[in-house]
C-alpha cells in the first residue's frame, strides 16, 4: 500500500520507530494467537453442528463412569468443564484485544480508515490473519525504511 501522503508533503508517523515496532511485535502476537484460536473456533463449530459434538474435560458419563477428557454429546454428560465453550469464550476476547493492537498500529502508521478495517478481518476469517500479520509486517518495516527521518504527529 502506497503512502497516504502526497509526493511532496514529508511523511508523519504517530510515534517513533521503537514505538512503531512494538506495535508491530504485539499485533504480530495477538494476529498469530488470535488465528490459532480461530481454526480451533472452527473445528469446534464443525464437531458442535455437524454431529453434535462438544468437548468436555471432567464429568460423568450419564452410566456413572467418570470422563477425563473426550468429545461427547452434552445431554451424554453431567457435570465436567466444556471446553469447547472455553474456546470460544477465548477467541472472542483475544478478538477484542487483536482489534486493539490493529488500532494502535493503524493509528501510529496513519494509514487510511479502510486499512483498520481489513486488518481487523484477518481476526474473523480463517487463515486470514497469518497472511495480513505477513503483509503488514512488510509494509510497516518498508515504510519505516523509507522514511527514517519522519516526524511524529505529535
Amino acid at each position: 500500500m502506497s503512502s497516504p501522503t502526497t509526493p511532496g508533503t514529508p511523511r508523519k508517523f504517530g510515534g517513533t520507530p521503537t514505538q512503531i515496532r512494538n506495535a508491530l511485535a504485539f499485533y504480530k502476537v495477538l494476529s498469530y494467537a488470535t488465528g490459532v484460536m480461530l481454526l480451533l473456533l472452527v473445528a469446534e463449530m464443525v464437531l458442535k453442528y455437524f454431529w453434535g459434538l462438544e468437548l468436555f474435560a471432567g464429568g460423568t458419563h450419564l452410566d456413572g463412569t467418570a470422563n477425563i477428557l473426550g468429545l461427547f454429546n452434552r445431554a451424554e454428560i453431567a457435570g465436567g468443564v466444556n471446553i469447547s465453550l472455553l474456546i470460544l469464550i477465548v477467541h472472542g476476547w483475544m478478538y477484542v484485544v487483536y482489534l486493539f493492537s490493529d488500532f494502535r498500529l493503524w493509528s501510529m502508521m496513519r494509514w487510511p480508515f479502510m486499512r483498520f478495517i481489513t486488518i481487523a478481518l484477518g481476526g474473523v476469517v480463517p487463515f486470514l490473519s497469518f497472511f495480513v500479520e505477513h503483509k503488514v509486517h512488510r509494509e510497516v518495516e518498508a515504510e519505516l525504511a523509507a522514511f527514517p527521518k519522519a516526524a511524529k504527529r505529535y
